[in-house]
């Protein structure tokens, strides 16, 4: 994984997306010797975001399974709406 300081990030910046947009290259911005952030191909974006949203789902499924749990149309039936 390729690394890039914060004070350099405004003159390296277009070269930093060329890298990560054509090479596929993830590159982790440093501050004073610890990495702060991370500039990743969307792809990558898009693999995580629906690894969440996986985790989010297997997550609510197992809380209907608890005691007491109800359903998003049996709690708007019960608010009236």
């Amino acid at each position: 994984m390729a690394r890039a300081r914060a004070q350099n990030a405004d003159n390296d910046f277009a070269e930093t997306l060329r890298r990560v947009s054509k090479d596929h290259e993830r590159v982790v911005i440093r501050k004073s010797g610890k990495p702060v952030a991370a500039v990743i191909p969307i792809e990558d974006l898009r693999l995580l975001e629906q690894i969440e949203d996986e985790i989010d789902i297997a997550a609510a499924r197992e809380a209907l399974k608890e005691p007491g749990s109800i359903s998003h149309e049996e709690l708007k039936a019960k608010l009236g709406l």
